[in-house]
């Protein structure tokens, strides 16, 4: 009798994981971003919570953690009750990027796990239009005639947007200023307003006020012109074929989260990511869909992925905030 009772119980254990994930999600679920509103980041969170939340029959909702360089977000997810309720959108910056320039952070990318990659895309290399700049060329002759006087603003140290900028001063032997802002929205309005005279930014955050005329488009980051944006040349023909840098979002959720949770979500974004209206919405920002193949392709893209940022960091000489 009491081996059978034990018996039972072990089954309805074994079967735990299973009935956890078939009633995940019932409840609003929150999707966590390290940025202030307006940057890539935001672009491609909120388009990816909309198509995600049609696909698990649940709201998702979006949260804006900004600032130290998009880890008090990573902090808090890393921190959150690992259930899948609280999802993180993250880049290079919180998980390769500031673990590597300050070693006392409240979280390790341990402490995160990875769902998927979603998207990837080049930078944009755009000025001022008062600056006189029209090509990468000519920024170069700038910067090296005034070294220091040219100032470029990013969504925050250890961004792509710093590390773009920060490679392409070690190739072209230049010397800018940086000019930190909590999010690619802020940082683009400077240089908008002139306080700034360029950023090396997201597709998302700097196209609208390219196409408006209010900033002057000189390269995409790529060695060639991107499809998303055939009007921009790519590095080759900018006449720095040495220089090549882009940068992806992904989906991580808290380390401890059930392997069944893990797999619902990662099945549901990658039907989320297919729909017609998300995949128009990033091209129309200049951003490609990119899908890992599994999580654990995602985990072994972060694993070599983290030695060209983690090397850039280190060659930078940048500091944590």
């Amino acid at each position: 009798m009491l081996r059978n009772i034990a018996l039972a119980a072990a089954l309805i254990l074994a079967g735990g994981g299973d009935a956890l994930a078939q009633a995940y999600p019932n409840k609003p679920m929150r999707l966590i971003i390290g940025f202030a509103p307006g940057g890539a980041a935001d672009t491609v969170a909120r388009s990816l919570g909309e198509s995600l939340g049609r696909v698990l029959g649940q709201p998702v909702v979006i949260e804006n953690r900004a600032g130290a360089g998009s880890s008090i977000a990573a902090t808090h997810v890393a921190k959150s009750a690992p259930d899948g309720y609280t999802l993180l959108i993250a880049s290079p910056a919180s998980i390769s990027v500031n673990p590597a320039l300050n070693p006392k952070l409240n979280y390790r990318p341990s402490d995160l796990l990875p769902i998927t990659k979603v998207s990837s895309s080049p930078l944009l290399i755009v000025v001022n239009p008062a600056t006189g700049i029209t090509s990468v060329k000519e920024l170069i002759t700038a910067a090296k005639k005034a070294p220091g006087t040219l100032n470029y603003a990013t969504s925050g140290v250890g961004s792509a947007p710093h590390f773009g900028a920060a490679l392409f001063s070690q190739v072209t032997g230049t010397d800018m200023m940086h000019v930190p802002y909590k999010g690619g929205g802020p940082a683009v309005v400077s240089v908008v307003a002139g306080d700034t005279q360029l950023t090396f930014g997201t597709p998302p955050s700097v196209l609208p006020m390219v196409r408006a005329g209010r900033l002057r488009a000189l390269a995409v980051t790529s060695r060639e012109r991107s499809p998303l944006m055939p009007e921009v040349p790519g590095m080759t023909e900018a006449g720095v074929p040495a220089y090549n840098i882009a940068f992806w979002y992904g989906l991580f959720v808290p380390a401890a989260t059930p392997p069944d949770i893990v797999k619902k979500l990662f099945e549901a974004t990658k039907i989320a990511a297919q729909r017609p209206e998300f995949k128009a919405a990033l091209a129309s920002e200049g951003t490609e869909v990119v899908l890992s193949r599994s999580p654990d392709d995602f985990a072994a893209f972060l694993s070599e992925d983290a030695k060209f940022w983690v090397r850039l960091a280190r060659e930078s000489g940048a500091t944590a905030d």
